[in-house]
């Protein structure tokens, strides 16, 4: 019984290994949202305009300057939108 016990929770643990990973994206993605239309801009539109102008900042980077630096995020929002 405690085998089987033990073999489920591995199981469990995979599972949520990558459980996690999906949850923390979806957590910066609604934060660079929030950050992206407090100047007027969707999240689709940055991240769009970001990439045509080859800033290559990944959803983990941008969601803490979004949080924690707000004057770099709306720089950064500012440049992709020229």
């Amino acid at each position: 019984m405690a085998k089987n016990t033990v073999e489920k929770g591995l199981t469990y643990a995979y599972r949520d290994r990558k459980d996690k990973k999906r949850n923390f994206r979806s957590l910066w993605i609604q934060r660079i949202n929030a950050g992206a239309r407090s100047h007027g801009m969707t999240y689709s539109q940055l991240m769009g305009r970001l990439a045509s102008k080859e800033i290559a900042l990944n959803r983990k980077v941008l969601a803490d300057l979004a949080m924690n630096n707000p004057k770099a995020f709306e720089k950064i929002v500012k440049t992709a939108a020229k």
